[in-house]
């Protein structure tokens, strides 16, 4: 078996032309172009490592604004289609959620039904179901929420410089969707 064979077989994050920060914003990609149709989302953003320089970034960050009226089951899929195919990459991704005035409310449970679990750190499990206001363990601050270094959906807004990476694979793709 040549190399070559032997690398085919090997899991997409392990062979050796693997690009993670390339297929964490392949991801972060495809997960805003889903949760833009979902009715009452009103800002999706990216914050964290992968808005660095870091060859490795530790995870996908992102921040969804959202109305009362959103479908959080819709929303809540997507989130964790997106923490399992980055978590398969030897990575992981987060989505914080925040209501319509874009203060920091939970982040996507990584439950797909809810009921209580001794691993459960949500304050009021099930209260909201995809919703972990596990606001003990993680809490975003104004900065990161009211006005990120970059905006998404509905429009591209970057608030700092960011890697050639992201504007080619997400910031590029989104703005010319836009057009």
């Amino acid at each position: 078996m040549t190399d070559n064979e032997s690398s085919n077989q090997l899991p997409r994050h392990l062979q050796p032309e693997f690009d993670l920060r390339e297929a964490l914003l392949e991801e972060a990609l495809l997960f805003v172009q889903g949760a833009a149709d979902i009715p009452g989302i009103i800002r999706l953003a990216m914050i964290g490592s992968l808005l660095t320089s870091k060859r490795r970034p530790k995870d996908c960050d992102l921040v969804v604004s959202v109305t009362e009226e959103v479908e959080m089951a819709r929303l809540a899929k997507l989130g964790r289609r997106l923490k399992g195919r980055t978590g398969a990459m030897g990575s992981g991704a987060d989505v914080f959620v925040c209501d319509a005035e874009h203060r920091y409310i939970g982040r996507i449970c990584q439950w797909r039904e809810c009921w209580p679990r001794r691993l459960c750190q949500a304050r009021n499990c099930g209260l909201r179901p995809g919703l972990n206001d596990d606001l003990d363990v993680v809490n975003l601050g104004p900065d990161q929420t009211l006005t990120p270094p970059v905006e998404l959906f509905p429009t591209v807004i970057a608030r700092t410089d960011v890697p050639e990476d992201v504007q080619r694979v997400l910031l590029g793709r989104l703005l010319a969707q836009e057009e």
